[in-house]
């Protein structure tokens, strides 16, 4: 429950703020194109010192780095809400980005080391559960502030939360004893959260931005992940230890797994919108349609582990990766005259396949790395994930108003021609799937089909 609540926090902010834009802008007298500075900020943060977390973590000790990154995130949401100035809102997000980059990926690493491989599928279930729901209703929520109360309450909203998490952290998680760590690597970590961020940018201004400059962006990005690669294979602890990517199952489990993540994110943006300016909703009707695709995450918190007994997490991902693509290729299917009762069901089966495809890849990553690991492979993990939900987020509105004719407000066609263009992300996920034995995760899956000529 205590971790659960940093993961509600985290997720919930990265998607509360856009419903507010309009009123943010007008309060602080900027553009509302500027003021998507203040959701970009927090999220690049929140990706570009996820690296950091880990070696805090073993630094100074998970549950003192926990809490501390739970009273940094407050403090930070308390400031965002008495912002007087565009600048000090987008500083207090940076402030937020950071406090939420140590309290995710630490908050994992607490639940890998507090439970034993075997329970470690009902913990994850649990625990995880607000990183399915906090996107879907943080729109609605911040709309339901921002218009009951002001936009300065989808910040205040974050205190009570905060505050409870620190007291209980303080109060019941067992205190790990810090590590003695080699230096961090700063170089390497300036240049790979400088390429992060320069994708980030390419994302964010495909539709907007000159070609050349585009590729100028690209360019520089290869070339810092280039020279962020070479040093870490000369460095015996990296900031981002992608030899971990040697690991077949977390591998598979984080660059297979997220292609699917990059395209089951593109919704949380495109899905409100679609139902807005395609079918002529108001916010409200699309707020409600768009929140039952949480309806089914209990259901698949519930059901997974036994799911992955009887199939195995090869089988399984196989299986979520194809109905992935078929539900992303479903909302091409919605038109003018499709009832509301068939939206509602589109968006219902869009929120299972999504849940047991996150939860399924997500326990595959640790399943099988080394306790020594764990907390290199959380910062990883957590990074990679983080980047998943900007990139499908800003892949969907970059195909979106690229597809757009002359650059004017998205038709209908539009948006079915986007979803269609991402449901082809998963099908490229199958053939990483395909590389799992049998034995991959089999210590935390407990599927038993294991031929003995199989095992490692």
């Amino acid at each position: 429950m205590i971790v659960a609540i940093a993961f509600l926090m985290e997720q919930l902010d990265a998607t509360i703020v856009t419903t507010a834009i309009p009123d943010m802008a007008r309060a602080l007298q900027v553009g509302v194109v500027q003021m998507s500075l203040a959701v970009s900020a927090y999220v690049l943060t929140l990706a570009v010192f996820i690296p950091l977390s880990g070696w805090c973590a073993d630094r100074f000790g998970a549950r003192r780095v926990f809490i501390a990154a739970l009273g940094l995130f407050t403090l930070g949401s308390a400031l965002c809400g008495l912002a007087d100035s565009f600048a000090m809102l987008v500083a207090m997000r940076v402030v937020q980005g950071l406090g939420g980059a140590m309290m995710t990926p630490v908050g994992r690493l607490i639940l890998l080391r507090s439970f034993p491989r075997a329970q470690l599928v009902k913990a994850m279930t649990y625990a995880t559960l607000p990183a399915i729901i906090g996107p879907v209703i943080g729109p609605l929520l911040g709309g339901w502030l921002t218009t009951t109360l002001s936009w300065r309450w989808i910040f205040y909203v974050n205190l009570p939360f905060g505050l409870l998490g620190m007291a209980l952290a303080a109060r019941y998680l067992r205190a790990h004893n810090a590590q003695r760590t080699p230096p961090f690597d700063l170089g390497g970590f300036l240049l790979f959260g400088l390429a992060v961020g320069l994708l980030q940018a390419v994302l964010e201004g495909t539709a907007h931005l000159p070609g050349g400059a585009l590729a100028a962006m690209a360019l520089s990005a290869a070339v810092l992940l280039l020279a962020f690669s070479r040093r870490s294979r000369t460095r015996a602890h990296p900031a981002v230890d992608l030899s971990l990517l040697r690991e077949r199952a977390f591998a598979i489990a984080t660059l297979a797994g997220g292609l699917c993540r990059v395209a089951m994110n593109g919704p949380v943006y495109l899905l409100p919108v679609m139902l807005q300016l395609g079918l002529g909703m108001n916010p409200v009707q699309s707020g409600a349609l768009t929140f039952l695709s949480a309806l089914g995450a209990p259901l698949v918190r519930v059901t997974v582990g036994g799911a992955l007994r009887r199939l195995g997490f090869r089988r399984l991902l196989l299986g979520s990766a194809v109905a992935c693509a078929a539900s992303l290729a479903s909302f091409a299917l919605i038109g003018c005259h499709t009832g509301a009762a068939w939206i509602g069901v589109i968006i219902v089966l869009y929120g299972l396949v999504r849940g047991t495809q996150f939860m399924t890849s997500n326990t595959l990553a640790y399943a099988d790395i080394a306790p020594e690991r764990l907390s290199r492979a959380t910062s990883l993990g957590g990074l990679l994930q983080q980047l998943t939900v900007s990139f499908g987020v800003s892949l969907g509105a970059a195909w979106l108003g690229l597809l757009a004719p002359h650059h004017a407000p998205p038709a209908l066609e539009s948006f079915h021609a986007t979803f269609l263009a991402l449901a082809v992300l998963p099908l490229l996920a199958l053939p990483g799937f395909a590389r799992l034995k049998p034995h991959d995760g089999a210590a935390v899956s407990g599927h038993a089909a294991v031929h003995p000529s199989d095992r490692p």
